[in-house]
């Protein structure tokens, strides 16, 4: 009777942490100092949503508060005669408090640019994957659908899809779904024929995989890096489409405290007569998660091609 021993290294049982530090794309964002100051500015913009979803009351921030004792279009508490603490961004022609809108537009903001940048992404990966896969009149008539979409601007397809079934910040969000999905589905096309390409799709394919497990397990997961970029820099775009969706009243509606629709309000109310921080505080927040969004991007951008990185330098 023979005992037979086992020997485990720690090398054969890594955990996902440890791959996670290996990985040479992690390790050459975190030390990009542009996608470092993204996603920075990413994460505060997602603490104060989460904060603002969790602890603010959103019936204060939609209902107007004139007659209730609180200055309609009263200035900053550090700049006017009020405590300094008291209506940090001043309040709007409603006598609400814009310091705590600003803070809730942020949860609006990146709710819907979620929404319009996942289901658009997932749409045009299926849609981009199988154009690649099934090519031929398969390919031409997604890809055709495709180029007919993109040779419309994306605003103003929005607004026209917008007008034609109405304003609603959940209506503007499906438009700009159907507006996106043909760049996502562009980008996969081109890196699903490239996949398709080797020589072990189509080892996989004699050795009797179907269609679906070939897509599943090999064509769609080697096609992913570029989308990833195309993801993070569209999310941005999601943010002022939806904000510009609102601010021309086919967004978010009467109320709520949406960005695009503060900044209408703050420039129809306040801008022309001196009341400049009912439109500077929204603007500015819209402003700096989109150049977030956008630093991230060119910060993936980089790690996923190098060679753009030494060009560029």
């Amino acid at each position: 009777m023979s005992t037979e021993t086992t020997t485990q290294t720690p090398s054969d049982d890594r955990g996902f942490l440890d791959r996670l530090r290996s990985s040479q794309f992690l390790s050459e964002l975190l030390s990009n100092r542009i996608a470092l100051t993204g996603i920075v500015l990413i994460a505060a913009m997602v603490a104060i949503a989460l904060y603002a979803r969790l602890f603010l009351d959103l019936a204060p921030l939609t209902d107007s508060r004139l007659g209730q004792g609180i200055p309609d279009r009263a200035p900053p508490g550090w700049i006017g005669p009020a405590a300094a603490d008291q209506f940090l961004f001043g309040t709007d022609a409603a006598a609400r408090d814009i310091f705590k809108r600003t803070l809730y537009g942020a949860w609006i903001a990146l709710k819907f640019g979620t929404i319009a940048v996942a289901a658009s992404t997932v749409a045009g990966i299926a849609l981009g994957t199988i154009a690649a896969y099934y090519s031929d009149v398969t390919d031409n008539v997604i890809m055709r659908a495709m180029d007919v979409l993109l040779a419309f601007p994306s605003l103003l397809l929005a607004l026209a899809l917008v007008s034609i079934f109405g304003a609603g910040i959940w209506k503007a969000t499906a438009a700009l779904i159907l507006v996106y999905t043909p760049r996502f589905a562009r980008v996969v096309r081109g890196a699903a024929l490239k996949v398709l390409e080797d020589e072990y799709i189509e080892a996989t394919e004699a050795l009797g995989a179907g269609d679906p497990r070939v897509l599943a397990r090999h064509v769609v997961p080697n096609s992913l890096a570029p989308i990833t970029v195309q993801s993070t820099l569209n999310f941005g775009l999601a943010i002022i489409d939806i904000a510009a969706l609102s601010f021309l009243g086919f967004g978010a509606q009467a109320g709520t405290p949406s960005w695009g629709l503060m900044l209408a309000k703050g420039v129809e109310n306040g801008l022309l007569t001196g009341k400049w921080w009912m439109s500077v505080f929204p603007g500015l927040f819209l402003a700096v998660t989109v150049l977030g969004f956008n630093l991230l991007g060119d910060g993936m951008r980089d790690a996923l091609d190098p060679r753009m990185r030494e060009a560029v330098d």
